[in-house]
């Protein structure tokens, strides 16, 4: 039995799958907001709850916000910021009395993916988020990639490919740059795009809705997202070359993003063609917390 903990900023998931991907239990609670003692007693007591009713102990893997810091063993990177500075891995596994495995939360949803998800099968696999944040991960072979620094698949933070016009002046980030793919490809990105285009306020559903029902100014503001999107992502095809991109995250479910962003991306990939797949995500945002079950070696479902 392998269990999965996603440890969001909003709730705390916890799933138990057998080898082949089966769901033995499923439970969600709401995260201790900026509590750290809190939120590793949750995790704790889901776990104890989950291995009390199935009457079995578990490996147990952990998605979260940020990366562990190869020189100091601290969660860094997080948007949860109770957890920046703080021995994560070390504590939950006193907590627990065994050996747990962490990794960022994109790549918990890229490894869910490529397992058994929209990505199966394939060699390598990009998964991306597009949701409150911009995250990715990268699956090379079945295997997560880390990268030397543990910052792999961090394109978020990268600039924003070719600003023009419309771009500028370039968004302040968290991190403390500016023109992060993160201020215009997240959903506050996309709504502080529209608002600055054209004076009006609006969340990305209201802004998804107003271009259906005809709106031209919701419906420029979907454009100018999509191109962006391509343009970021065909820097990603160009250093990565993935079989398959997948997406995850609020924003992915935006249908006509795997038509038109494919469409747009050519022109700047460094290629007579481009076979690489825009996928949606099978296990919609149940991907992180499976991806986490999965940290553990596994008998590849099928």
């Amino acid at each position: 039995m392998r269990i999965g903990i996603d440890l969001g900023g909003t709730k705390i998931e916890i799933i138990a799958l057998d080898d082949d991907g089966r769901t033995l239990a499923r439970r969600r609670v709401a995260t201790p907001r900026g509590d750290y003692a809190a939120t590793l007693a949750v995790v704790a007591g889901l776990v104890d709850a989950v291995e009390g009713e199935l009457g079995r102990r578990g490996t147990v893997g952990v998605g979260t916000p940020g990366a562990l810091s190869r020189r100091s063993g601290l969660i860094k990177n997080a948007n949860s910021t109770c957890l920046i500075g703080r021995p994560l891995l070390t504590d939950l596994q006193g907590l627990l009395g065994r050996e747990l495995r962490i990794a960022n939360d994109a790549n918990c949803f890229a490894l869910s993916e490529a397992v058994d998800g929209a990505g199966a099968g394939a060699g390598v696999v990009f998964g991306v988020i597009l949701g409150t944040g911009v995250g990715g991960g990268i699956v090379v072979h079945g295997q997560v990639l880390d990268g030397n620094n543990g910052i792999a698949g961090e394109w978020g933070h990268n600039p924003l490919p070719l600003p023009g016009g419309d771009d500028l002046p370039l968004p302040a980030c968290y991190c403390g740059r500016s023109g992060c793919v993160e201020t215009y490809l997240s959903g506050p990105g996309m709504a502080a795009d529209h608002a600055r285009q054209n004076g009006i306020e609006l969340p990305p559903e209201d802004i998804v809705s107003g271009a259906a029902a005809g709106d031209a100014a919701c419906e420029a503001t979907l454009q100018r997202y999509e191109a962006r999107l391509a343009r970021a992502l065909a820097g990603v095809i160009n250093l990565l070359d993935p079989d398959v991109i997948v997406l995850g995250g609020g924003l992915s479910n935006l249908a006509r993003l795997y038509a038109h962003v494919p469409r747009h991306w050519g022109s700047h990939v460094f290629s007579d063609q481009v076979v690489t797949r825009l996928l949606a995500a099978v296990h919609g945002d149940s991907s992180g917390v499976r991806g986490a079950a999965w940290l553990w070696p596994v008998n590849r479902p099928g």
